[in-house]
């Protein structure tokens, strides 16, 4: 039961300082996914979990372990981002690259990441991009990072590889809604 009770802790504890933190009112998103996230950086690796709300003036992203367990959530509103941690701790930051690195270790690119998925160079900062015959992005350099769009399902992307001096992301998205 003590075992049990160490697993549930944590995600009931992330439960509740998620409602207790900012909680984006996400509408009308502008989607919904659900995937896998993959992230390589230094010496360490990370695989989880990922669900992400995304409207235009705010983020939810869950991120959590294979069995479930909440790990962090990251919340948009406005130009406020909180991301709360499972012990639980809550960060605040007005960017979400720099204050991922801090907390998870690696950069989370919130901003650009929107467009990203939907198959589309961001409009914050220049981009260099190659397109495909039909018009699909094959590749883009955008803000310091490297976007690779492995494969498509249909005309959204359903796997990327992202690189970042020192960071390698890999998001495989299974549900678009």
């Amino acid at each position: 039961m003590r075992e049990v009770m160490k697993f549930l802790f944590p995600l009931a504890a992330l439960a509740l300082a998620a409602c207790a933190s900012i909680a984006p009112s996400i509408e009308k998103p502008e989607f919904d996914l659900s995937g896998r996230l993959a992230a390589r950086y230094g010496d360490e690796s990370f695989s989880a979990n990922l669900a992400w709300r995304h409207a235009r003036n705010a983020d939810e992203m869950l991120i959590t372990s294979a069995l479930g367990a909440g790990i962090a959530r990251i919340a948009r509103e406005g130009d406020t981002i909180v991301l709360t941690t499972a012990e639980p701790r809550e960060y605040r930051a007005a960017d979400a690259e720099e204050l991922t690195e801090q907390v998870l270790g690696f950069r989370v690119p919130l901003a650009g990441l929107a467009e990203w998925v939907r198959g589309r160079p961001s409009t914050e900062s220049p981009a260099t991009a190659e397109y495909a015959a039909d018009g699909r992005l094959l590749s883009l350099q955008q803000g310091g990072w490297n976007i690779e769009f492995v494969q498509y399902e249909g005309k959204l992307p359903s796997r990327l590889r992202l690189a970042y001096p020192g960071i390698e992301l890999r998001l495989a998205i299974s549900e678009w809604k």
